[in-house]
């Protein structure tokens, strides 16, 4: 187990429905980790938010699904195909599918990730 599988943790119940939430706030910081909440599951697509403690990031990968990343709190660098992205809060992106991508640690933030699975990727 790397240092990237051992520093994250995942919530895999979903958020309590036609309930208001403050996104922002479902999820806390934790020391020297990545934190993943399921807003929303689902066949069709995933809803999650999650916290990156400064210095965590995500190692590359690639998805054959189009994901949405949007960040809620402080500020990222996404790395789509070798481009930087600098995003702030209140900023996302679309991370197209079979794309090689990654987050570069740069301070905490908070991000919510929407995956479509449409099948036809």
């Amino acid at each position: 187990m790397d240092k990237n599988e051992q520093n994250r943790q995942v919530d895999t119940g979903e958020l309590e429905k036609s309930l208001a939430h403050i996104i922002v706030e479902i999820i806390e910081y934790i020391p020297n980790s990545v934190v993943i909440k399921t807003i929303l599951r689902k066949s069709s697509g995933n809803i999650s938010v999650m916290s990156f403690d400064s210095g965590e990031g995500l190692t590359e990968k690639t998805s054959p699904f189009d994901t949405f990343a949007q960040i809620i709190e402080g500020n990222a660098e996404i790395v789509i195909n070798g481009v930087s992205n600098l995003l702030q809060s209140g900023q996302g992106i679309i991370i197209p599918a079979h794309l090689p991508n990654f987050i570069r640690p740069n301070g905490r933030f908070k991000m919510i990730l929407t995956i479509i699975k449409s099948g036809y990727e």
